[in-house]
């Protein structure tokens, strides 16, 4: 099921930030695909306003330090 996109990526730092169309929470596995990436993992943190958060809501935009590149316009997954 998508949750949401990427916006913006800050490699430097390995953050994306993503915005959500469904509710997602700290502890679930997200799946990033897009444009030669192809990945999962383990949301460990997420961030909106540099204020850490548990959920994001639809609507929200929020940063997730990532393991593996990711790109503008990729498309973000809930795993089962």
């Amino acid at each position: 099921m998508q949750v949401g996109k990427v916006t913006h990526v800050y490699s430097k730092i390995g953050v994306a930030i993503v915005k959500f169309s469904k509710v997602v929470s700290v502890g679930e596995t997200l799946h990033f695909k897009g444009h030669g990436d192809d990945f999962s993992q383990v949301i460990d943190s997420m961030q909106i306003n540099h204020e850490q958060v548990q959920k994001v809501k639809k609507g929200d935009e929020a940063g997730i330090k990532v393991g593996d590149k990711v790109h503008e316009g990729d498309s973000v997954y809930l795993e089962e």
